[in-house]
C-alpha cells in the first residue's frame, strides 16, 4: 500500500510539486512564475521551497540575469518519486471510495464463524 508523504501533503507544497513534476526532466521554472501561478507571497513560497529542498525534492538554482538575481526551481528525481508515491496513495483512497460498500451486517456474515 502506498503511503502519504507528510512533506508533500501540505497544500502549497503539493501544488509546488504538481507544477514541477509536470515539467520535462531538467526543466526549471522561475521563482516569480511559480509565486504568481500559486498566488502565494514570496515568504510563503520561500519557506515551502526550503522544506522541499531540505527533503531533497527540489533543486534551487540562483543566478544573475542582466545583473538581476534570479531563482530557478526544478523537481529532483527523488522529488518526482515521492510525488508519484503520494499520488498513488491518494488514488488508493479514491478507488476505495468508488467501490460499493456492503452494510456491516452483510460483511460480518460473509466473514463466517
Amino acid at each position: 500500500m502506498a503511503r502519504f508523504d507528510s512533506i508533500i501533503h501540505q497544500p502549497v507544497r503539493l501544488q509546488v510539486m504538481s507544477s514541477l513534476v509536470s515539467l520535462d526532466l531538467g526543466e526549471q521554472v522561475e521563482f516569480t512564475y511559480l509565486r504568481r501561478l500559486l498566488r502565494v507571497t514570496d515568504g510563503n513560497l520561500g519557506a515551502h521551497l526550503v522544506k522541499l529542498e531540505e527533503a531533497g525534492y527540489v533543486r534551487i538554482d540562483k543566478t544573475f540575469v542582466d545583473r538581476k538575481p534570479r531563482t530557478y526551481v526544478s523537481a529532483t528525481g527523488k522529488g518526482r518519486d515521492a510525488f508519484a508515491g503520494h499520488v498513488a496513495a491518494l488514488n488508493e483512497i479514491l478507488q476505495g471510495a468508488a467501490e460499493p460498500t456492503q452494510p456491516a451486517k452483510a460483511r460480518s456474515e460473509e466473514a463466517g464463524p
